[in-house]
């Protein structure tokens, strides 16, 4: 073959290879445009991060914070209309990942390896993994989640075989082994599908503490049927920070996120939308929160 015809199936190679590899980044902004739509995927059990209200709509921390950043992208797009999708923890990202979704709202903890697949807003939360524990759940239990015994405790030892919760598909499986170590080998590890199927079986007991983010532990106490049987560890096993998922390699569209997340973080109104969803603690979490957040 002649080196000019080489060279010409050579360069039609590489117009072609740039216009499919254009086609496939094409950025967030412009899909949404194209569309009129901003897709908003949710996590319904992570509250008071993400969850449904009694008439079936999505409520929560991180979902009031997406809704500031489609108030943003609406600055830029006439007549946006949301379009709340009800996914998984498991299939969340993989929905990022595909487009299904432009933001994934919940309790979603920043880290490198799903920043393989997906990218992160700056922090929205910070918080750490604990226990859930019964008053009766076994005595060192009681030391490992909690800084000092309870002042009045049998004389149990660990039984033979016990069980600790942990949700399927999140970060806190591993790190509960890890805090277990090997002196406490007879402990198994419980998935389960939901916060709520964990608590239930806590109170069955059916095991013996739930190990999750101490943030999420909170509110799923008050969830009990007998919130002053439990007891929430105060010792943290992680440092979990929580970012909004979006597309990657899309630096216009996170941009436009941050951007909105340091003016709320700013604003006057911050510290009431933290109060409604964590009481009293709001004005600590605010100033650890504006630690971590970008500045103007």
């Amino acid at each position: 073959m002649p080196a000019n015809c080489m060279r010409r199936l050579v360069l039609a190679g590489i117009v072609l290879g740039i216009s499919a590899y254009t086609a496939a980044a094409a950025q967030t902004l412009d899909l949404i445009a194209q569309k009129g739509t901003i897709r908003i995927g949710y996590i319904s059990d992570e509250a008071p991060f993400s969850f449904k209200k009694k008439d079936g709509n999505p409520t929560g921390y991180a979902i009031d914070l997406c809704g500031k950043i489609a108030d943003a992208v609406g600055a830029k797009v006439a007549n946006l209309k949301r379009d709340y999708i009800e996914t998984t923890l498991a299939d969340g990202f993989d929905a990022v990942k595909s487009g299904q979704v432009d933001l994934l709202c919940g309790a979603l903890t920043i880290n490198l390896g799903r920043r393989q697949n997906v990218d992160f807003s700056q922090p929205i939360f910070l918080t750490g993994a604990s226990a859930l524990l019964r008053k009766d759940s076994p005595d060192y239990l009681k030391v490992l989640f909690l800084d000092k015994m309870p002042t009045q405790v049998s004389a149990r030892q660990a039984p033979a075989t016990n069980t600790i919760g942990v949700r399927a598909d999140t970060t806190t499986g591993a790190t509960l082994r890890e805090a277990l170590g090997p002196d406490i080998p007879k402990t198994r590890i419980a998935e389960f599908a939901t916060h709520q199927d964990g608590l239930t079986a806590l109170e069955d007991h059916k095991i013996d503490a739930y190990f999750a983010d101490r943030a999420l532990l909170f509110d799923l106490a008050t969830h009990a049927h007998k919130p002053a049987a439990l007891v929430i560890g105060n010792r943290l096993f992680t440092h979990e920070p929580y970012g909004i998922a979006l597309r990657k390699d899309d630096s216009a569209f996170r941009l436009l996120v941050d951007q909105t997340l340091t003016e709320t973080f700013q604003s006057d109104d911050f510290s009431k939308l933290l109060t409604s969803y964590f009481g009293e603690e709001g004005p600590l979490l605010r100033r650890e929160i504006m630690m971590q957040s970008i500045p103007q």
